[in-house]
Order: structure tokens, then sequence, then C-alpha cells
């Protein structure tokens, strides 16, 4: 009863929310997918990338699509706690009692949105802090205890103070989120302009089926904690080593955490157990840049040896990817930065590049991969110098 309540709920989260948002929102599938996975495994999600890329939005809509409490706010260094937890009840505390108005504040938020959160200054961290890990507020005696289900949070750097190294540990998704590549821009363009024109009609509306609710969420992310993992722990085991070896601080804590995305994933794809599918999780729990080309590689070498039935669509791999044909799209670039080349000409060089940059991760053979990876970088320098 409880798997068809589940398969029910997934189901409805795909027909009216996240396809129809990737209908919406052109070339951000991935961000789609990993925000419904944040919000049912219970774990947070941190957006890498310039403004204008649809980041924020993205995230109200589908706290729309659902009907959750949302809260949003885009902080600066001279930001208060008040502005975002809410003032102090001043009416109460005339009665010697300290107490927090948080209508339509975070501590009222399913769903939260905080923008460049590392330019926020350490009261508000130290309170975030307790929010992420135990969805409570504290202040003085007061302790409120959110209904949170999933923080999100963007900027287009990555913390570099090693006092933020505790809050961004708490982001156990990290994904990176560029501007569309050219060829995406008709479609962007024409999605866009609907979508400046204003909503025509609620989601789940305009499919004709009943929407999904948070407490469906809920529902969801109860089921995760029931799946059966026993069928990856020893694959799971060995590629958190793996990880460990690219150099990121994958902790005990996070290795743990990270079952939880796992158990989400089979959720998603309607599984009651988890299979080697899954791991691709594991594609987005860097910490710095230079780390997301090799775990990518790391994870999709992984993915190619795993069940393609039932799998999440993210865990799909491409059938072939040419690697000859990445290193000539490469020689041709590192031809034509030789000349005299335009703005525009460079711009579009720098696409190319990232785009081979991302498909060679798909490259079979790791010593090929490696040297496109290798050569893709050091093009990139090139034209951005």
């Amino acid at each position: 009863m409880e798997n068809a309540v589940s398969d029910d709920i997934s189901h409805r989260l795909r027909a009216t929310v996240t396809d129809p948002l990737k209908g919406q929102y052109v070339g951000r599938e991935e961000v789609i997918d990993l925000i419904a996975l944040a919000v049912v495994a219970g774990e947070h999600l941190f957006l890498f990338g310039p403004p204008g890329t649809a980041k924020s939005a993205l995230i109200r809509a589908f706290a729309t699509a659902v009907e959750g409490r949302y809260f949003e706010y885009l902080l600066t260094r001279f930001s208060e706690p008040n502005e975002v937890f809410g003032p102090i009840d001043l009416v109460k505390l005339r009665e010697g009692t300290v107490a927090t108005v948080t209508s339509g504040m975070l501590p009222e938020a399913e769903f939260a949105f905080l923008d460049e959160l590392f330019n926020a200054n350490s009261a508000i961290l130290n309170n975030l802090l307790t929010v992420l890990n135990e969805r409570l507020y504290r202040r003085g005696r007061e302790v409120v205890r959110l209904p949170l289900l999933s923080l999100f949070s963007a900027s287009n750097h990555l913390p570099e103070d090693d006092a933020l190294g505790a809050l961004f540990d708490r982001f156990l998704l990290r994904c990176r989120v560029e501007p569309l590549p050219r060829d995406y821009m008709g479609r962007l363009l024409e999605a866009g302009w609907a979508l400046e024109k204003g909503p025509t009609g609620h989601l789940a509306e305009r499919n004709g089926q009943p929407s999904v609710s948070a407490d469906d969420l809920r529902i969801l992310a109860r089921r995760v904690m029931q799946v059966d993992l026993s069928p990856v722990r020893d694959l799971y085991e060995q590629a958190a080593f793996r990880v460990r070896d690219l150099g990121i601080a994958f902790s005990d804590r996070r290795a743990v955490k990270v079952l939880k995305l796992v158990a989400a994933s089979a959720v998603l794809s309607g599984r009651a157990a988890a299979n080697g599918s899954d791991l691709w999780v594991l594609r987005y729990v860097w910490d710095r840049q230079e780390q997301i080309a090799p775990v990518t590689s790391l994870v999709q070498g992984l993915l190619r040896e795993q069940p393609a039935e039932r799998a999440h669509p993210l865990a799909a791999t491409p059938e072939r990817v040419d690697g000859e044909q990445l290193a000539r799209e490469l020689a041709e670039v590192e031809a034509r930065l030789g000349g005299k080349a335009s703005l525009a000409e460079i711009a579009r060089l720098r696409e190319q590049v990232a785009r081979v940059a991302d498909r060679a991760s798909w490259v079979a053979d790791e010593a090929a991969r490696r040297h496109l990876t290798e050569k893709a970088g050091v093009l990139l320098e090139r034209i951005g110098a």
C-alpha cells in the first residue's frame, strides 16, 4: 500500500511539476531534477553560477507548483538576522518574553532560497547552521521547529574563507549552472517570452491531474528511509573511497548522508530498492570547481556498468562518445586561436571548448578522457587570458 501511494506521488510530481517546468525552462532539466531530489531527500542544494541563469526562478516555480510556503532573500554583508528570521515581538517583549514574529519569514517556509549566501555576516550564518542541521531556530530561550523541506542557495563564487566551510558542507548537493549555449537561444527566447507574458494557469490544472502538496513530498521523504540499500552497499563503499582519492572532502558524515540521495533517486524512479544507477548522485558532491570534471568522469565510468531499467533521468549515459572527434574539435579551436579572432568568435570558441569538456567525461578510455579534459582546460585558460 505504501509503495502504491509513493509511486502515485512520484508520478504526479513528474507529470504536474518537473516535466512542465522542464518545458518552460529550456535547458534546465538537470537543475529541476536536482531540486526534486533535494526536497525528497530532505537535503539542501547549492547552485554555482552567474546571475541570470534562472536559479531563483526555478526554485520559486517549483515551490509554487507544489503550493508550498516559500521564502526568498538576497543576502549582503549588511543583512541582519531580523530580515531573514523575523523581528522581535515588541508586545511580548514588554511582558518580559523574547519571541520572534516569524510570519512570512524563513522559520515558516517549506522552501527557502538564500541568494549570495556567502555574503551573510556571522550572526546570520551561525543561525543557519542550526536551521540546516536540525531544522530549528533559536533566539535566547525561544526555540522554533521549522517545517523546512529544503533550503537552496546560489552564488557566483565558492567559499574561500575556512569559516564558511562548515556552512558549505551542509549543502550536500552542488550544481554548476552555466548560461545556455548558443544553439539553445531560439528555444530560450520563445519559452522566456511566454513566461514574461505571465502564467497561463496552474501547472497541475493544465495537466488535468491533482497537484502535489508539501505533505505529499513528506510522504516521499518517509519512504526514502525505507529503501533497501543492500544491493549497492559494496559498490557505494568503493565509490566513496574513489571520490576521496580525487581530493574531495567526503567526510564520514557526508558519506552517510549521500545515502539519502541514493535512496531518494530510487524512490523517484519507482523502486523500493536502490541499484547501481542511483550512484549518479555522487556527481554533485564536489567542493571546488576543478573537481567537477574528474568526479563526473568517475561517476560516468561507474554508470556504464549499471542497469538502465527504471533508472533516474540523470543516470542516463550516451551510447557512444567519439574521442577522436572531440580531439579534432579541440585542434580546430587551437588553430583558430593562433590567428586573429573577433570577440564574437572567441565567445563561440569558449562555448565549443566547454561543450567538448563536458562530453569528454563520457569517453570510455581513461587515458583519452584525461587527455581531452586537460587539453580543454588549457584552451579555456588561453581563451580567458
